[in-house]
């Protein structure tokens, strides 16, 4: 236990590392402009509608999940209502309507482009992680 931090934290700078550099490469490869991080970046009223009804709907799913597997237990939880599987979908749901809505309504028609690679990279990150244990360095040693 006294080693999971670090690792974590190597961890996380090594893959925020790795893409901030993809994105910087494919910013620059596909001429799209960086949009300021920690904000909606909604393209239009469609996609904030439909943005924030994923966000609602997760976030009512996540209350739901929680009081469903707090009551079957700890050891017998159901798989898709775990709260890392349903972040997972959040953010496949999130970026694949922003993957729409960019090749739609976006005024640089590369944007979706960044958006689809980014969530490809992202999807791969996330799987890799999750079905290996963050190849096994976050194995409990006890």
């Amino acid at each position: 236990m006294e080693t999971f931090f670090p690792k974590l934290i190597i961890m996380m700078t090594v893959a925020g590392l790795a893409l901030y550099f993809i994105n910087k490469a494919l910013r620059k490869w596909l001429k799209v402009e960086k949009k300021p991080v920690f904000s909606y970046n909604h393209v239009n009223d469609l996609h904030k509608k439909w943005d924030w009804g994923i966000r609602i709907s997760f976030i009512v799913l996540m209350m739901i999940s929680v009081v469903v597997n707090i009551y079957r237990g700890f050891h017998d939880p159901i798989w898709y209502l775990q709260t890392h599987i349903l972040l997972f979908v959040f953010i496949i749901a999130s970026e694949a309507v922003r993957v729409i809505m960019e090749k739609m309504y976006a005024v640089n028609k590369k944007d979706y482009i960044f958006t689809s690679i980014q969530l490809v990279l992202i999807i791969i990150f996330l799987t890799s992680m999750l079905s290996t244990n963050f190849f096994g360095w976050l194995t409990a040693t006890y």
